[in-house]
Parts: structure tokens; C-alpha cells; sequence
């Protein structure tokens, strides 16, 4: 029997805690709980996004800030009816619920914030040298850009779609999913070139 002091302790990967992705404004305001139908299936998903993706992210820019991590899929679904910027739980594109889906259908996202980049963006740094940082660097799946803090959607799947889009101008589709981008490699490279250091992926 999982309790939620016990979930909340879970180590998922060199720098997070499960309990990093449980605090839910949604939940906090409406006095709605956020804790896993399954909370195993939540740790197995979550702890392969937070190693594939979130340690190499809090490796090269330092501390990374979750906006909005793990929803359940009761919370989602009141977010969503509400209007409350939730996905409908059965949209294909839904990764805040961790604990749905089996093997290749699995899912876990977040949004994140790099403070180190959103002091530049807030300078007027374009926010595509940031995403082309993240498609030549991290084997994500999808990721969507937002205009407050140049925050971003991270999604992690077993087979990523490697796809980008944006609601900051240029908004649309900046990566197809499938595709190469149409920005060569050495073009994108110049764009990050001031970046950190990549350390490249560690594992515990």
C-alpha cells in the first residue's frame, strides 16, 4: 500500500524526486488530490523522462524549474472540463498522466522552465536557438513552446516522434515529426554555439 509520503520519496533519477512533479496548482486551488491510479507505473515512465531528458537538462543549465508535472488522470480530466489548460485525457498528445499506456504506448511530460535561458529570452533571445539545442542534443519526443518564461511542454515516449512546436512567434510547427529540420546542422549549431557545455547523459 503506497502512501503518499512514501511516493513522494521515490528517487526517479540523479536529480529528482517523484515528489518534484506532484504539487498540482489545479489540485492545490480546487482541493482536488494529484496521486497515481498506479503509482509503480508512474515511477517506471517517470523515471525514464526524468533520465533520458530532465538530467541532462539540469546538468548543463542547472536547476530546472517543473511548472507542471505529473497530473492524474482525475485531475486532468477536471482541468480539462474546466478549462483549465489540460489536454483531454484520451488525446494522443496528453503527457502529464504518467500512469497510462503499456510498453510503447507509454508517456511522461512536463512543463519546464530553464532559468538560465529565460533571463536571455526576457533580453529578446529567440527561443528556437533554445529548441535546436534540444532536438541536436536529447532524444525527446515531442516538445511545445510557450510565450511566459519561454516555458516548455518536454514529452518522453519509448519510440519518440521528435516533434517541436510553438505558440511563440513564429508560431507553428518548427520540427515534423518524422522529418529533418530544414535548418541544416551547422546553421543550428551557431544559434547555441554561447550554450553551456553539454555533459552528455549520466546515469546513477
Amino acid at each position: 500500500m503506497w502512501s503518499l509520503e512514501t511516493l513522494g520519496r521515490v528517487r526517479l533519477s540523479r536529480h529528482f524526486f517523484m515528489r518534484d512533479f506532484l504539487y498540482s496548482e489545479i489540485g492545490n486551488f480546487h482541493a482536488r488530490q494529484n496521486i497515481p491510479d498506479d503509482p509503480d507505473l508512474a515511477i517506471e515512465t517517470g523515471r525514464a523522462f526524468c533520465e533520458t531528458l530532465l538530467d541532462p537538462l539540469e546538468e548543463t543549465f542547472g536547476r530546472i524549474a517543473v511548472r507542471s508535472g505529473y497530473r492524474s488522470a482525475a485531475l486532468n480530466r477536471f482541468g480539462n472540463e474546466n478549462r483549465l489548460n489540460c489536454a483531454r485525457n484520451d488525446h494522443p498528445l496528453e503527457c502529464h498522466i504518467w500512469d497510462r499506456g503499456r510498453g510503447e504506448a507509454r508517456i511522461a511530460g512536463a512543463s519546464v522552465v530553464i532559468p538560465w535561458f529565460a533571463d536571455r529570452y526576457a533580453q529578446g533571445r529567440d527561443w528556437r536557438d533554445l529548441a535546436w539545442w534540444l532536438h541536436d542534443h536529447l532524444d525527446y519526443s515531442e516538445i511545445w513552446f510557450f510565450p511566459k518564461l519561454c516555458a516548455f511542454n518536454l514529452v518522453w515516449r519509448p519510440v519518440p516522434l521528435r516533434r517541436i512546436d510553438s505558440y511563440i512567434a513564429p508560431r507553428g510547427r518548427l520540427v515534423v515529426e518524422g522529418q529533418e529540420p530544414s535548418v541544416p546542422l551547422d546553421k543550428r549549431q551557431a544559434a547555441y554555439a554561447d550554450f553551456p557545455p553539454f555533459p552528455g547523459i549520466r546515469y546513477p
